[in-house]
């Protein structure tokens, strides 16, 4: 028997705050939980329907070049959203790169300014 109910949140390392702020908040439409404590670093959470998204602002032990260029390749963090083709238009006028889904899912891949992967699928 599960004792799991939902996922709470994921944390994603990002070397400056403000700037990933800029990408999942002003471009993907996040919006800021302004619950977060001072943890004693730089950070944010972010609300992303029922959970959070984590940003901390901390070294990165991972390589961010010469990761795949579909990020559906590589570890990534999937938001179910609405609205796939707004969201689609607001990284392209950002001109922020991604990729199509290869299952045949309404989805698209991205990179946030770290390099983090991002799936963002709509629900059907």
């Amino acid at each position: 028997m599960s004792r799991f109910t939902a996922l709470h949140h994921a944390s994603v390392l990002v070397a400056d705050v403000q700037r990933s702020l800029a990408f999942y908040v002003d471009v993907l439409g996040m919006a800021v939980d302004a619950s977060r404590p001072d943890l004693g670093y730089p950070g944010a959470w972010l609300r992303a329907g029922e959970q959070q998204l984590h940003l901390l602002e901390l070294p990165n032990p991972d390589p961010v070049a010469g990761r795949p260029a579909h990020a559906g390749r590589d570890r990534h963090v999937a938001f179910g959203v609405s609205g796939l083709d707004g969201l689609e238009a607001a990284l392209q006028a950002a001109g922020i790169p991604f990729t199509r889904s290869r299952s045949g899912r309404r989805a698209i891949f991205c990179r946030d300014p770290d390099g983090n992967g991002v799936e963002l699928i709509e629900k059907p």
